[in-house]
């Protein structure tokens, strides 16, 4: 029998989540052999393109909560990969910046992202892929402003 269209389980939002669950199960997989948690992998990306950025700022950008950001950050610390400096005017914020190890690992773990998103958008041609990317950019600023760094030219 054949489920209609109007099923939940067609809904945009319901596909984009079940893709969303899919490519982070993937990723967390990959990353392990580093040893590193996608939590982990954000914090090394945005502390390597944002330098001094606070953890609050770091979550946000990852779109996962404070708490787990700084579960995140509290590893890499332990690590060697990132370190905490006091912010120099507001002694309640920390800022993060990444040690030569960190920016090693998180050049690793960039290229492992790099290889699974090739991997698991093979499916698309090079116009759907740019299709695909241009409109989730899109949603991702209309439902969660702010998160993304402004686009690249």
């Amino acid at each position: 029998m054949a489920v209609p269209m109007n099923e939940p389980s067609f809904s945009t939002g319901f596909l984009a989540w079940q893709f969303s669950q899919a490519m982070a199960g993937r990723l967390e997989k990959e990353l392990r052999t580093l040893d590193l948690t996608l939590a982990q992998h954000n914090a090394l990306q945005h502390v390597r393109h944002e330098p001094g950025t606070s953890s609050a700022a770091a979550a946000r950008r990852a779109g996962i909560t404070a708490q787990s950001m700084g579960a995140a950050i509290n590893g890499l610390a332990e690590r060697g990969l990132m370190e905490r400096r006091p912010h120099p005017t507001n002694r309640r914020v920390l800022c993060l910046y990444i040690t030569d190890d960190g920016r090693r690992m998180a050049e690793r773990s960039a290229r492992i992202v790099h290889r699974m998103n090739d991997e698991v958008l093979a499916v698309l041609s090079p116009e759907e892929r740019a299709t695909t990317h241009d409109v989730l950019r899109r949603l991702v600023e209309h439902v969660n402003p702010g998160v993304l760094p402004p686009p690249s030219d």
